[in-house]
């Protein structure tokens, strides 16, 4: 059983810049600066319509990487800061390692003025390794090679309100994949003894279509009462220079629910249907991460179609006398990855759970940090970030 561990040193470094900060007299050079900084965080003075940006530093361990440094920041804000408009945010994440490896990995979620425009998306720049066991259910319990490539991914959503809560636009996905070694798990000098998936040399792929998307949502990092629905089609095609050809349909649904002024119960069901033509392995629908089906390693299953769902119930803040501002979760979630709608089946079905903890970050603009564990009956997973996983 294989474990990501991560640790978060920013409560550690704001607790030092505290205590120094009562025997030292304040000054105008860089220590005053993180003093204010530390302060505006842990006491959050800024007030609800002003903007928030927060960095820390983050230390980690993964058996494909290594140990592993990295900084996070979030940037928040009301657009024209007017508190009337949905909340935006911008998150970014970069790292490296001792072994030479390192990615960048960025979403935001930005309203115009009057929530006119929506622009949803992600990239994820990245080289290291890749755990790969394999295509569908029945893989391996270790994977059968690491994948050692460059890859590039930038998914873009930009969106038109034509009525209320309802936008449509334009979906475009670009993925790369380059410099691909296909090695041992155990000794990567030596090959895999096994036939290479499709797009094991590499490619570079290009998908364009077309998004519906229902969203009620007024604050994507920690909705408490609506309602948000999204149905994407792509087509990858060599006329917009794509080395493959072929067709997905994306859908999210999620529900929110505010059961009193503290708890929310949150709802989720992900589709993911690859469909009219052969798809590379990287661009298989990939159960795991630090979003849905918590626990497993992100392609720990894979395969052309997805289906999954989790449910979880927030308790955001604790009802504590000490603190208005910790707060915990427990979720749970179920899936399946396949080729075929006549495989699906009861047995194939994978499930994780587990539980979380939260802290306030913006009182104002509720906004919490993440820190969640999860099980499965293959793995665990520890993840640290800022907002709900969905």
């Amino acid at each position: 059983m294989k474990k990501t561990y991560v640790f978060l040193i920013f409560l550690a470094f704001t607790f030092n810049i505290n205590a120094i900060a009562q025997d030292e007299e304040p000054d105008k050079g860089t220590f005053q600066f993180l003093k204010d900084y530390v302060n505006r965080i842990v006491n959050d003075t800024v007030s609800q319509e002003k903007s928030q940006f927060f960095l820390y530093p983050v230390v980690g361990y993964r058996p494909e990487t290594g140990v592993e440094f990295g900084v996070t920041s979030l940037y928040v804000y009301y657009a024209k800061e007017d508190t009337s408009n949905r909340l935006s945010e911008i998150n970014a994440y970069g790292f490296f390692t001792l072994k030479s490896q390192f990615g960048l990995r960025a979403d935001h979620a930005i309203y115009s003025h009057k929530d006119k425009w929506f622009f949803l998306g992600d990239l994820n720049f990245e080289k290291f390794p890749i755990k790969y066991y394999g295509i569908g259910n029945n893989v391996p319990e270790d994977n059968i090679a690491l994948v050692d490539a460059t890859q590039i991914k930038i998914r873009e959503r930009v969106l038109r309100r034509l009525f209320k809560d309802f936008y449509i636009g334009l979906e475009t996905d670009f993925v790369s994949l380059r410099n691909v070694k296909f090695e041992d798990p155990d000794d990567n000098s030596q090959t895999v003894d096994f036939s290479l998936p499709f797009g094991a040399e590499g490619t570079t792929n290009f998908g364009i279509g077309a998004g519906l998307v229902y969203d009620e949502r007024r604050n994507v990092l920690n909705e408490r009462n609506a309602f948000f629905s999204e149905v994407a089609y792509l087509n990858y095609n060599t006329f917009w220079e794509s080395e493959v050809e072929y067709n997905s349909i994306i859908s999210d649904t999620r529900f929110f629910k505010s059961m009193n002024k503290r708890d929310v119960l949150a709802m989720q069901l992900l589709g993911e249907f690859n469909f009219g033509g052969k798809v590379p392995f990287n661009q298989l629908s990939k159960m795991g991460g630090q979003y849905m089906m918590r626990g497993y390693f992100r392609g720990r299953f894979r395969d052309e179609n997805q289906i999954a769902a989790q449910v979880e119930y927030r308790f955001l803040p604790l009802d504590l006398s000490f603190s208005n501002r910790l707060g915990a979760t427990v979720f749970a979630g179920v899936g399946e990855v396949f080729s075929e709608w006549n495989e699906l089946q009861v047995k194939d079905i994978k499930w994780s759970a587990g539980v979380g903890a939260r802290f306030l970050l913006f009182q104002q603009k509720d906004v919490y940090l993440r820190v969640d564990y999860a099980i499965t009956p293959d793995e665990n997973g520890f993840y640290i970030g800022v907002g709900e996983a969905f």
